[in-house]
Parts: C-alpha cells; structure tokens; sequence
C-alpha cells in the first residue's frame, strides 16, 4: 500500500514483519524533532518581558510573534502531511528539519519584531511538515501489533514539550538573552537531520503523482481563517467585525474545500473518510477531549499563579505530575498494553472520564491549596495517557497505510483546532463570571486587602466554572467517541 525509493528499499518496513529493524532507534530520532517543534509552542511565552524591553514590542507585536507561529503550522498541516504522502515522508522530514532550524537561526538573530514574526512564521512551515512526518513515519516502521505503544511513545513527547516548554525558557533567560531559546533548537535539528538522512526509509503514496494544488490552497486559507478568528475573539469580542469576516471566510473556504475533495479523482483528503464510524468517532470525540483540555490547561495556569500566588517557573514545576504520569505510563508501555486489554471504545471512555474528573477535583478543591490540585493533575494525567494514543491509533488505523501523512494532518488539525476553541470559549465563560477587565488591572484597583481578597474570590469562581465546563466537554467527547467506535467495531465484525 505504500512504495519505497530505491535507495532504500533494503531498509522498507515491509521487508520484516516485525517492523524496521532499528525501529526504536529511528523512533527516538523523530520524537526529538517532535519535542523541538513542541517546545517552541510555549517556550516564548516566558520571554515575553524581554521582548517587550529589548525589542520595544507592543502588545499586538507579542501576539503575532505567538500567533504567527501557530496560525501557519495549523493552516498547513493537511497540506503538509498530503505532501509527505506524495513526494516522500523522509524526504518531508528533512526538508521540515531544516526550515524549522534556518527559522530558529533568524529568530534568534532577529533585531526587530518584523523579522521575528516573519521568522515564527517560517518556523511554523516546519513544524507542519514536522508533526505531520513524525507520526507518519511511524505508522511505516512500526508493525501494527506494536502501533499503540510506538503512538503512546509519540503522545508522551506532546505532554513532554507541554510541561517542559515554559521550565526551559525559563532556564535559558535566567543565563543568556532572549535569543538562545531559539538558537538552542539549531544542534537539535542539525542532529536530527544526519540521523533521518542516515536511518529513517523512504515511503511514498504510489497513487501521489497528481498534487491536489486547489486543495491545499484552499485548507490552508479555511484552516488559517478559522484558527484567526478563534485566536481574535476574545480580545476584540466575537462580533466584531474581524472574527465575523475570519469565521465568514473559513466556513465558504472550507465548504468549497469539501465539494472540491469529493469530486477529483486523487484528493488530498477523502471525503469518503467520513464514512467511516471509527475515523468520524474518533475524530467527534478529539474535537471534544482537545477543546476541553486546550482551555482547562490554559486556565489551570492563571489559577497556579493569580489565585495560589507562585510566580512563572514555579507555577511551570507544579504541572509536572501531569506530564510525569504521562510519560511513564506510555514509556513504559502501560498504557498500550491496557488499551490492547480494555478495546479502543473503553480506553477512550476511562482516559476522558479520568481526565474529567481530574478538572473537576482541580475547579472544586484547588482553590484550598494544592493537595486538590495535585490530585486532580495526577487524574488528568493518567487519562491523557490512556485516551489520546487511543485516539490517535482509532484515526491513523482508519486511515489506509498509503495515507498516513494525511491522517496525521488531520490529527494534528483537530488539535489545534480544540486546543485554539477551548482557550477562546472557556476563556468567555471565565470573563462572564468575572466582570473586570483583568486581574491584574483589578488587583491594582482594589482600595484595600479584603477588597483584593474579594477580588481573586471572585477570580477563582470563575475559573472554577469554566474548569468545570470544560469537564462536561472532556466526559461528553469520551461518552460520544466510545459509543461511535462500538458501533463501528460491531458492524465491523
């Protein structure tokens, strides 16, 4: 289902059962990559005070330096994995390699915010290319015995970058200036790119030869729209005129997009996909399960700081039970083996009902200290190691082999667009309960220390409410994704 270049059709993942024969090997050296591509999702963040003062950046500056990035890397992501599939995921792979470093390079040596945007913007070329790739290739070397512990591994390194991003930068300015937490990223991808030359094989959609140019035109138009006008909402309100003209343009551009893919003979997304129970279940069900951790997580990072008062790096160390349990759940192949045992529908349902509870043990004990929160991180945690590599295998297994880099830009679209959903929507149903302008701008405002104390009470409430919101939509998405994949797994057999 998939065709090998000659120059390396004695390494193909076809030529043993079992898989590549340095498989793991290989799946360490796209996980670096990953992880690199990760960590610059968060990792600016921290250096948003030296930014501000080296650079004199303004406020919408410091939004397009974080936009930028994300706003490219979501809007290419179909296109990127249909290009992996048709012109070589290896060959893919390093060209995303060395944009995101050539992108890093600038950054780094950027002396104006023009230039770092433009160069955020070239790092999220890469970065498509590069989350799209990763996952393919693996769902290539790997066989499928061993697919859901290969794809655990994978998700580990999500929770990995999530909890790390914010420590590293936070190391890197208190030694050197703001410019070393791009350049940090250029002996990683300089590695990464000798050792997919020397390691990774190629493999190819046979059936690639005609590119869907109008499809991915017009996916990264609809994508990037939809992405700005989520992104847009809740600073400029969601009726004003930008959201409204984003959203206007995503819903035309991305209906044309499906008319378009329904009706040529080699597209770049198969509407036909969509017929299939187990792709739409997992998909109904990643919507969910991203939209309510995106804006759960997002929050939960206001509420470390503005409610139980610890400053950035602090505030960083105390999510590290989450990505902790993730990642020794799914290294050690814990999580794997209980979906294997357990069936995809119930791995699903479990992991989302742990994570949901997790929210609500953070929106109803948190406030008191952070034994409640711990709990609830340890909770969220467990649950994300056992539903998302579920998630993602239900996907890439419903997709044919020949179309893994298109499933994997479909998983990593519907993680964007969760992640971007849930901080926008969450995030309005927190400034409902919380009338003032901001925190921070309240907090100064407040004449005494009862009035402050009154002040984060009512913060708090809020972000309990939205935490708590966020919850139905996480129990919800595993309620839906685990009765879609039943039934598909039934008329299946």
């Amino acid at each position: 289902m998939y065709s090998m270049s000659s120059t390396s059709q004695a390494q193909s993942p076809a030529d043993t059962r079992g898989g590549h024969p340095q498989r793991w090997l290989i799946l360490a050296v796209i996980c670096l990559a990953q992880l690199t591509v990760l960590l610059d999702n968060t990792v600016l963040n921290v250096a948003i005070p030296s930014l501000t003062e080296e650079l004199g950046a303004g406020t919408s500056d410091i939004q397009w330096m974080i936009n930028a990035y994300s706003l490219v890397q979501s809007g290419l992501l179909l296109s990127a994995g249909s290009a992996a599939d048709r012109y070589g995921r290896k060959r893919m792979l390093i060209t995303g390699l060395a944009l995101f470093g050539a992108g890093s390079l600038v950054a780094g040596l950027a002396d104006s915010t023009a230039q770092l945007i433009a160069a955020r913007a070239g790092m999220g070329v890469g970065g498509a290319l590069l989350l799209t790739t990763t996952l393919a290739v693996a769902m290539q070397i790997f066989a499928p015995e061993e697919h859901p512990k290969a794809i655990g591994i994978w998700s580990a390194v999500n929770a990995l970058g999530f909890a790390t991003g914010p420590l590293i930068g936070g190391f890197m300015l208190d030694h050197f200036w703001w410019g070393a937490i791009f350049l940090v990223n250029l002996p990683v991808a300089a590695l990464g790119l000798a050792a997919v030359v020397a390691l990774v094989p190629e493999s190819k959609n046979p059936q690639g030869d005609r590119p869907d140019l109008l499809g991915a035109v017009l996916s990264t138009i609809g994508m990037s729209s939809l992405v700005f006008a989520i992104i847009s909402g809740p600073e400029h309100g969601w009726s004003s005129g930008r959201v409204l003209a984003g959203g206007t343009v995503a819903v035309v551009v991305l209906a044309v997009f499906g008319w378009w893919e329904s009706r040529i003979p080699h597209p770049m997304l198969d509407m036909h996909f969509f017929r299939n129970r187990r792709f739409t279940g997992a998909v109904g069900g990643a919507v969910l399960i991203t939209f309510g951790m995106g804006g759960a997580l997002f929050l939960l990072t206001q509420h470390l700081q503005f409610v139980l008062g610890y400053g950035p790096l602090e505030a960083g160390l105390r999510t590290a039970p989450l990505a902790l349990a993730v990642v020794v759940l799914n290294f050690s192949g814990l999580s794997a083996k209980w979906t294997t045992r357990l069936g995809t529908p119930v791995s699903v349902l479990l992991g989302m009902v742990l994570m949901s509870g997790g929210l609500v043990s953070i929106a109803t004990l948190g406030s008191g200290g952070y034994a409640g929160m711990l709990l609830g991180l340890v909770l969220i945690g467990v649950g994300c190691a056992v539903a998302n590599p579920a998630m993602a295998h239900a996907i890439m297994s419903s997709i044919p082999p020949a179309k893994a880099g298109v499933g994997a830009g479909v998983n990593g679209t519907l993680a964007e667009f969760g992640n971007g959903l849930g901080v926008a929507v969450l995030g309005a149903v927190l400034n409902a309960r919380f009338a003032a302008v901001s925190l921070p701008v309240a907090l100064a405002a407040a004449a005494s220390a009862a009035e402050r104390e009154r002040v984060i009470d009512a913060y708090a409430d809020g972000l309990s409410v939205s935490q708590l919101v966020g919850a139905g939509a996480v129990l919800l998405g595993g309620i839906v994704a685990a009765a879609l994949l039943r039934r598909a797994e039934r008329k299946d057999a």
